[in-house]
């Protein structure tokens, strides 16, 4: 059974990251057909990149990238939940993601980005071309939520609508049929 492997890209303290990762859970896990899996990087806490050798060599001297690369070296694709800080991603997720390389090539990813009036936006095409990069394949479908401070209720939960639960779904859709594709 494929894996789907959901990172939570916010590591900041009071994030909101985590109640629209929560959303995102919820319908991923409503699926058969694949294991959903989490990596939060706050929980990781890689520190800023510390790895004497290019990642192309895999030649791993620290424990946390050791971890790191069997995370995502077992998944068959990402759904990446992420801010969009200045315009751009956040500095933990683009760590994250150059601490490896191959254990990224060629794998599915869908993105959701959140944020004020830019839904996250120029997160998404940011992380775009930094996956185009890495030779990974995209969804069609991007979740962008804009002034998702206003959908966090009073107990943290993030509130959906129609709109955006389509958008997901036909995400998810996209996802499970590249990762049936890529498991066949």
């Amino acid at each position: 059974m494929p894996t789907l492997l959901v990172i939570v890209a916010s590591v900041r303290p009071t994030r909101v990251g985590g109640a629209v990762a929560a959303w995102v859970l919820e319908h991923a896990r409503a699926r058969s057909g694949w294991d959903v899996k989490v990596a939060d990087l706050r929980e990781l806490a890689l520190p800023v990149m510390d790895e004497p050798n290019h990642p192309r060599l895999r030649e791993y001297q620290f424990e946390h990238t050791k971890r790191w690369s069997a995370i995502v070296e077992d998944a068959d694709g990402f759904l990446f939940v992420s801010p969009e800080y200045n315009h751009s991603i956040p500095g933990a997720l683009k760590n994250a993601i150059d601490y490896l390389l191959l254990e990224w090539s060629g794998k599915p990813f869908g993105l959701a980005t959140y944020g004020g009036v830019s839904a996250g936006t120029r997160s998404a095409v940011a992380l775009q071309a930094v996956f185009m990069g890495l030779a990974m394949r995209g969804t069609r479908a991007n979740v962008e939520i804009p002034w998702v401070a206003q959908r966090i209720d009073g107990n943290g939960a993030f509130t959906s609508d129609e709109r955006l639960d389509a958008v997901l779904e036909a995400q998810l859709d996209e996802l499970s049929h590249q990762l049936s594709a890529r498991d066949a």
